[in-house]
């Protein structure tokens, strides 16, 4: 299927030619002819399999096609999202999809000096990209008026509930016209986000992209079958001695991530961790650190790791299996991207068994054990 086949407008295929995208993802084919009939949309999709198109285009689009209200510089579009970064990416994507309309985007975000995005609130957007902590302080101070939304983008809710955003959001509905089209997507659905979903959706479509369950060939994976308590010290072996490019370990709570940085610290290991509550200056420090190469292992949960593309990342360990086998998958993709090589060590304790069989049927590959080194 091509874009033109989802009855894409004329100025929209142009600039989807222009930036060299023809053929739309799966997302993209299942949510923009929802979105264009103005349907409500429960989408599950992860980060990277095209949803910012898959929104931006089809409000884009119906935004466009009604010029007198086009000429009206008010906000008829507002997308909320849990961080800079995330919002940064949805502008610039609404940047890029909307050169040959008359439409206006503009983003805004915290810990930044507001006076820039004031200035161009003030002077009239059509399309808002805020995270929640921002657009409430602006709205309090009464630079924004959202009497006009008719489509509301709800992005990343899975992260938002991890990061601490939800009351936020539940304060930023009744600000919200009752008649409006809503977006919510979400990579996975916790039953807090389902009951948020329920609120604030009128009879949705759903659409669902599941997770590649095909592992990149190039990627390496190996098995050690280890108790909680040696964990630490086989992580600290491994670091010790076998890699000196980036490492990305993957922990299944917060606190287990601040406990493995500690102890990789008191190695004389150089280490960062980041999860949903760490400031947003201090993910994104730890992240460039990352990056740069100035700190050699990121120890990450798996909401906090989105975003995270790291080009030459050689190596990622599972220090605790995740509950879901699709997010094994997701965790190990990190590593061996472009056509690069990449190694996965994963560690199992007894407890943890049941996962890898999960792993191994999602997959169709058995995981190769490896003694632990002494």
């Amino acid at each position: 299927m091509t874009f033109k086949e989802l009855n894409i407008s004329e100025p929209m295929l142009k600039a989807l030619t222009r930036k060299g995208y023809t053929t739309p993802t799966p997302i993209q084919e299942k949510a923009i002819p929802i979105a264009l009939q103005q349907y409500d949309l429960l989408g599950t999709a992860q980060t990277g399999t095209g949803k910012t198109a898959a929104f931006a285009i089809p409000i884009i689009q119906l935004l466009s096609q009604n010029e007198e209200s086009a000429k009206r510089k008010e906000i008829k579009a507002l997308i909320i999202t849990p961080t800079r970064e995330l919002a940064i990416q949805i502008d610039n994507c609404f940047n890029d999809y909307s050169k040959y309309t008359s439409l206006r985007h503009c983003v805004i975000f915290g810990g930044v000096k507001q006076k820039q995005q004031t200035d161009q609130l003030r002077r009239g957007v059509d399309i808002l990209i805020a995270t929640p902590g921002r657009l409430l302080d602006l709205m309090n101070q009464g630079f924004i008026n959202l009497n006009h939304v008719r489509h509301f983008v709800l992005d990343e809710a899975d992260r938002m509930l991890d990061m601490g955003f939800i009351h936020d959001i539940k304060r930023l509905l009744p600000k919200l016209p009752r008649k409006k089209q809503t977006l919510f997507f979400s990579a996975t659905m916790p039953k807090e986000i389902v009951s948020l979903s329920r609120t604030i959706l009128n009879n949705p479509k759903r659409v669902e992209v599941a997770p590649v369950a095909s592992v990149v060939d190039t990627i390496e994976q190996r098995i050690y079958y280890v108790e909680k308590p040696q964990k630490k010290d086989l992580l600290i072996t491994l670091l010790r001695e076998g890699f000196e490019k980036s490492v990305l370990v993957f922990s299944r709570t917060k606190h287990g991530a601040d406990k493995i940085a500690r102890i990789l610290s008191k190695a004389g290991i150089k280490s960062e961790a980041i999860h949903g509550d760490k400031s947003q200056t201090l993910r994104q420090r730890a992240l460039s650190n990352f990056k740069s190469g100035r700190t050699r292992v990121m120890i990450a949960t798996d909401i906090a790791a989105r975003g995270i593309d790291i080009r030459d990342l050689e190596l990622v360990i599972n220090y605790d299996l995740p509950d879901v086998a699709e997010t094994y998958v997701h965790r190990i993709g990190r590593t061996g991207r472009a056509g690069q090589s990449g190694t996965a060590l994963t560690f199992c304790s007894h407890e943890e068994y049941s996962m890898v069989v999960d792993i191994q049927k999602l997959t169709g590959k058995k995981l190769s054990a490896i003694p632990i080194p002494v």
